[in-house]
């Protein structure tokens, strides 16, 4: 951990505890201990201004400051400014500037979305530039804030690509982020789709911690190897993008593509369908492989048995190769059905479909969960002529990622 982290960490869990006095006096200690640029450090990870930082120095100096000081610095006797003293936020003076800094990183977010922490590839001085034309009055150092206030953080590169970066790769998320808008805009439904990871079913320790009396964890099983007659689960995620809402297909067979869309076919019969009843279209977002690959043939044929089911038009947009991990359902579901279960050994099938369906975040997110207990058998082949039935329309751009697929109205 950096030494940045490591202050914004304690800062974070000591502010409850501390009144306006209290956390300049800590930054202040902090500061001197990391030596010259200690006042830099500290008001990068905490946000506090250095101005303040140095004025608690001074107050740590001189234990004792003239009454006169006091005064003029906190205009109260002991330190702390009276309740609604000090300068205004300026999200407080400016309500649509956090909105406009999000609106102007999300297309381009890079990093790992299951963590908290998020960065982008746009240096401070460009967004403050770029809100300034937008009409927000705003310095690179007040952005820098902001970012951290929305889970941003400066970081160095890390071995973590999964492949070869697309030279296409930023013009296709800005492409899918141009389709999520129109369909929102539209009130069309936008789905983001993927398998999570295989979990073994039984008494098998599960990563994380919670809350047990002291001395009495859960027992779990020295090896996970696995139980022939329990197996593992495979979820198949669905996340409504414009609900905060999602739906998991749990399987118990083998992870395919008739799987796949199987479990986007239960969505739109449990959820989707009574979300958007006036819907004519459906944008479905994925990776570029797995079982909802866009090489996979059987993805489209199964697709196409949906969209003739459905009536629905059903339009594709594959995220470039080597970005699996940046998927919205990635960090905005699967992420915390993990923190749910945490510590918890997922002993059987129910188990975990509770788990799933019971987790829940601040930000209102609703989930439900299904056990799907039937068979889809690996190996299936789609012959040419299977495929020409396809009613499949490519787009101009990257039309192996970017394509729709019409219902039949035989």
């Amino acid at each position: 951990m950096s030494t940045i982290e490591a202050l914004r960490t304690k800062f974070e869990a000591l502010i409850p505890y501390m009144d306006e006095k209290l956390r300049r006096l800590w930054a202040a200690s902090e500061a001197v201990v990391l030596g010259s640029e200690g006042i830099k450090t500290v008001t990068f990870a905490t946000g506090l201004s250095s101005n303040t930082i140095r004025a608690g120095i001074k107050e740590l100096k001189f234990s004792a400051p003239s009454q006169k000081e006091v005064k003029l610095e906190t205009n109260s006797t002991d330190g702390v400014r009276k309740a609604g003293g000090g300068r205004k936020k300026i999200t407080d003076t400016d309500p649509g500037l956090m909105e406009d800094l999000d609106a102007l990183i999300e297309p381009v977010t890079r990093g790992d979305p299951c963590s908290p922490l998020r960065w982008t590839s746009k240096s401070t001085s460009k967004l403050a530039r770029a809100l300034k034309e937008l009409g927000h009055k705003i310095s690179a150092r007040t952005v820098a804030k902001l970012l951290h206030e929305l889970g941003y953080s400066l970081q160095s590169n890390q071995k973590t690509t999964e492949g070869l970066s697309h030279p296409d790769r930023e013009s296709q998320f800005q492409y899918i982020n141009e389709k999520v808008k129109d369909f929102q805009r539209r009130n069309q439904p936008v789905i983001s789709v993927d398998t999570k990871k295989k979990e073994l079913i039984g008494n098998y320790k599960n990563s994380g911690a919670e809350w047990q009396k002291k001395g009495e964890p859960v027992q779990v099983l020295v090896h996970d190897f696995p139980d022939q007659d329990k197996g593992r689960i495979i979820p198949y995620g669905i996340y409504d993008l414009s609900q905060n809402a999602g739906w998991v297909n749990v399987g118990i067979s083998h992870d395919t593509a008739e799987f796949a869309v199987a479990s986007i076919r239960q969505w739109w019969l449990n959820m989707g369908e009574k979300l958007y009843p006036e819907a004519a279209e459906l944008l479905i977002t994925a990776d570029c492989g797995g079982s909802n690959g866009y090489r996979i043939r059987l993805w489209k044929t199964e697709l196409q048995k949906l969209a003739t089911e459905t009536g629905l038009l059903i339009r594709v947009a594959h995220l470039p190769p080597g970005t699996s991990k940046w998927n919205k359902i990635e960090h905005r579901m699967f992420c915390h059905i993990t923190e749910n279960w945490r510590g918890r050994p997922l002993i059987n099938r129910e188990v975990a479909v509770n788990l799933i369906s019971n987790t829940t975040t601040s930000k209102g997110l609703k989930l439900q969960a299904n056990l799907d207990e039937a068979e889809y058998p690996i190996g299936k082949k789609i012959s040419d002529k299977d495929l020409k039935k396809v009613h499949l329309q490519k787009d101009d751009f990257h039309g192996e990622w970017n394509y729709s697929i019409l219902p039949n109205i035989d």
